[in-house]
């Protein structure tokens, strides 16, 4: 009797460590495992464009400046803010590109403006306000469209995906790292909401992507 209870016990437990460790595994608690380009053949693309003339080109700088950001582990909190660009203690998703684009020689805020007093019903916007259009998901995916490269949604192209692509979905957006995962699949650098663990995850294929985009 004693030793059938014990094993109902081992059972019960064993089952519960396994839930768990899937759902640390789920939410990136735990590492992923992960892969670079040149694990599946494919070479790293690199611009011609060097926009800040630091020596670093676009592609590459783009994706360090967006790790380089969110490093620096900022809170989410959706702020109006009249100067455009949060302060660096809050952001949210879109901050991730703005900043990344900033710190490489693109200022977002100004292009989107721009691009958007060209073309306003493009946008679908009535009354232009500089300080939150480019902060929006809505008009990024309108930007970059008009733009920049557009490129496949298609994750199976695994070889069209570069670390330092803009990647937009519905109501988010993020920049593709140069991490990948065995399926050859690119992580997500990103920042998703306040309880987010890492900002470099393991979860694309969980989103429904609505553009692919590379700055020309």
């Amino acid at each position: 009797m004693y030793k059938r209870k014990m094993k109902k016990w081992i059972v019960f437990i064993s089952l519960i460590s396994i839930i768990f460790m899937f759902f640390l595994y789920y939410f990136n608690i735990i590492t992923h495992k992960y892969y670079l380009n040149s694990d599946f053949g494919i070479l790293n693309y690199e611009s011609l464009i060097d926009k800040d003339g630091d020596g670093i080109q676009d592609q590459l700088d783009i994706l360090n400046s967006a790790k380089s950001y969110l490093e620096t582990k900022p809170k989410y909190k959706s702020q109006y803010y009249r100067n455009g660009y949060p302060d660096g203690q809050y952001g949210v998703c879109t901050d991730v590109v703005a900043f990344a684009l900033k710190a490489s020689g693109y200022d977002l805020q100004e292009l989107v403006y721009e691009d958007i007093k060209i073309d306003p019903k493009a946008y679908g916007i009535e009354k232009i306000d500089k300080a939150i259009d480019f902060r929006r998901v809505i008009n990024l995916n309108v930007y970059f469209k008009r733009n920049h490269i557009t490129l496949t949604t298609d994750l199976k192209e695994i070889d069209a995906w570069q670390g330092g692509d803009i990647v937009v979905f519905p109501s988010h957006i993020g920049i593709i790292s140069d991490k990948r995962n065995k399926k050859g699949i690119p992580f997500l650098i990103h920042h998703s909401n306040p309880y987010q663990f890492r900002y470099e995850e393991d979860v694309l294929e969980r989103y429904t992507i609505i553009g692919h985009y590379r700055i020309s």
